[in-house]
């Protein structure tokens, strides 16, 4: 998390969007993930970025949705660490994607050109859910 934090940071107020049909705006700060995956060396050329979550959660998105400039490794809510409810230590915001696209608890990220699924894709849900 420190090496997380010593990277450029930014803050953005966005909109989640729940496919439950709620939605919250919310100011969230963290790294860019463009320049996370930048900093690691990923093959910003692979077809999908996958996340693996402490709470048995997983989710894939393309590599364009990682690089928009929104998407954003998310550490802190309102200025404050991000609460465990949120998602703590970090989460994934992807305000062009519905929330369930936005992984919390991440513990595992990783590049692959292999379609590695999600845990509500892989039960029907739409794959892509942009908003």
């Amino acid at each position: 998390l420190a090496a997380l934090s010593a990277l450029p940071q930014a803050t953005q107020i966005t909109r989640h969007v729940c496919v439950e049909g709620w939605s919250a705006i919310g100011k969230w700060s963290g790294v860019p993930f463009r320049t996370f995956l930048e900093h690691i060396g990923a093959d910003l050329n692979a077809k999908y970025v996958g996340f693996k979550c402490a709470d048995d959660y997983y989710t894939s998105i393309d590599m364009a949705s990682a690089l928009h400039p929104q998407t954003q490794l998310t550490l802190r809510f309102e200025d404050r660490s991000l609460p465990r409810s949120y998602g703590f230590p970090m989460k994934l915001r992807i305000p062009t994607k519905l929330g369930f696209k936005n992984p919390k608890h991440i513990m595992a990220i990783y590049v692959t050109n292999m379609y590695p699924g999600g845990y509500w894709e892989d039960k029907g849900y739409n794959w892509f859910a942009g908003l």
